[in-house]
């Protein structure tokens, strides 16, 4: 039985954290040891707003004795991921690159969508537990040092989710220069978050029922809720509110004294449970459900998911297409016509990627663009490519990079702008040459399939796309006149067989 070693790091805002894991196509994925070392980078980010050289220093010394101690255990591969405090900083690069020379571990700087997606994948291995939640009304909650992430679930789909800057160590340092100038503490955190979760409950929760909330958090997190056990804990919000009254009564010295954490700690301690007492009273939840698990377990399941070591238990994809879905319902998009160019991008795409790089991955781009390329019209019927490329980049959409929400953004500029060659537009800064003709492929192929419902009417009841010789030939049954169709399609001819030297050709059978 093939077996693979993994090490997993993730370097937060207060703690850097190796877990190594045993991964087999067998028994899937087993943790073979974890260890946890304090170090806020957080502290230098939110201040500082860069990562001083001697929390550097620092993490480099921690990284070199993970690196021993991954190599004790025969550790075959190593990913280590950052998060906000690194996304955060204006020196980052200059960070990674001195890491790397120094350790040979090259660090991955998360986007939030990124970070929040392997949360989301930890929770997702603890299997027949997170299915049988996420089929009610489920939100799950991530509060790190740098923000709190929401994400709504209902019937096993993603609803919406949305990032907070309101992260504990984000809180603490915001409110450090007066927090003595209170003795209600809690009081003041709970005034400072207030208005953005009012926010967000006016905009995303309206009549929606949450009936349980899944934390997934931290060391901390689970210090709250007192869950001591690996394999994870279910509380009601009665037993938080207990221990919530008693730590907000007594001084910080106290709490840090009953739980075995330093003073230093336990300043980041409160923020974050006034932050889910708050979140508790706003989701009017009476079931919590605490995993067991950290940032780790999630970079762990995806590289085993990515290297076919163990079979996935939750569809991922669809979770990403339910959330392009509703937010082109937010922004009134035609759920007929997107559903229509759906259809059509996919049977184009089918037949263009035997002879192209295309991949699995690239389809998916291409319909989460289908769905979202006239969001724009919301704003302005004018300048609709714009201001959809705007709305997406100011988007988040939960598993995808920010890389991959460039692209999806630029394909649905250019579905109605021109596109013109790479060196001449000065793209430089704003795609790589690779993304560029990645962009220039999805493009064509929306186009092409754009013009086949111009008039929102979905007049094609059935179509195929073969390939012949040097033409993309597309069949199409159509009801009604299709002479707006033909006309568009011909104008959007000469740029598809440019991209893809296949020259596209209707066929159109009519209906009666």
């Amino acid at each position: 039985m093939a077996v693979t070693t993994f090490a997993a790091i993730d370097i937060g805002s207060y703690y850097v954290n190796l877990e190594i894991f045993e991964l087999t196509k067998k028994n899937g994925i087993r943790s073979l040891t974890r260890v946890s070392t304090n170090l806020e980078t957080g502290r230098d980010t939110y201040v500082l707003h860069k990562i001083t050289m001697g929390t550097l220093s620092e993490l480099t010394r921690i990284l070199l004795d993970y690196k021993r101690i991954m190599k004790e255990f025969g550790v075959s591969a190593v990913r280590a991921c950052a998060k906000s405090a690194f996304r955060e900083a204006n020196n980052r690069f200059l960070v990674v690159d001195h890491i790397y020379r120094a350790t040979g571990i090259m660090v991955d700087v998360l986007s939030n969508s990124e970070q929040r997606f392997l949360g989301y994948k930890s929770i997702a291995s603890r299997g027949e537990e997170f299915q049988t939640f996420i089929e009610k009304g489920t939100a799950i909650i991530d509060v790190g040092g740098g923000s709190v992430q929401i994400s709504l679930f209902e019937k096993d789909a993603l609803i919406s989710t949305q990032n907070i800057l309101l992260g504990s160590l984000r809180i603490r340092e915001r409110l450090g220069s007066f927090e003595r100038e209170t003795v209600h503490y809690d009081v003041l955190v709970d005034q400072l978050i207030r208005k953005d979760l009012i926010n967000f409950k006016r905009m995303y929760l309206k009549n929606r029922k949450v009936e349980s909330i899944i934390l997934v958090g931290d060391y901390f997190t689970n210090l709250i809720f007192g869950n001591t056990g690996e394999m994870g804990k279910i509380a009601t919000r009665e037993e938080f509110m207990a221990w919530y009254d008693h730590a907000v009564s007594v001084s910080l010295k106290d709490v840090s004294e009953e739980l075995g954490i330093s003073s230093e700690m336990s300043t980041v301690l409160l923020p974050m449970a006034v932050l889910y007492r708050k979140l508790i009273d706003a989701l009017d939840v009476k079931t919590i459900w605490l995993p067991g698990i950290q940032l780790t377990d999630g970079i762990a399941y995806d590289y085993g998911e990515k290297n076919k070591l163990i079979r996935p238990t939750h569809d991922f994809e669809k979770d990403i297409l339910k959330a392009a879905k509703n937010i082109s319902r937010r922004y009134a998009s035609s759920k007929a016509h997107n559903e229509a160019l759906v259809s059509a991008a996919d049977a184009i795409f089918d037949v263009v990627k035997k002879s192209t790089r295309l991949t699995p991955r690239d389809k998916l781009l291409l319909r989460v663009a289908c769905y979202l390329h006239d969001c724009g019209k919301y704003i302005s019927l004018i300048h609709v490519a714009d201001c959809s490329y705007h709305i997406i980049m100011s988007t988040e959409i939960i598993g995808l990079s920010d890389r991959e929400r460039r692209i999806i953004a630029n394909v649905v500029r250019y579905n109605t702008q021109q596109l013109g060659y790479y060196e001449e537009m000065g793209l430089k800064g704003e795609l790589s040459v690779e993304d560029y003709m990645l962009v220039a492929q999805l493009v064509a192929i929306m186009r092409i399939s754009n013009c086949l419902d111009q008039s929102y009417l979905q007049k094609i009841k059935a179509m195929t796309a073969v390939k012949k010789d040097d033409e993309l030939v597309l069949t199409v049954e159509a009801e009604g006149d299709f002479t707006l169709e033909r006309g568009v399609f011909r104008e959007n001819v000469d740029f598809f067989e440019e991209i893809f030297n296949l020259k596209p050709v209707l066929r159109i059978k009519v209906r009666r």
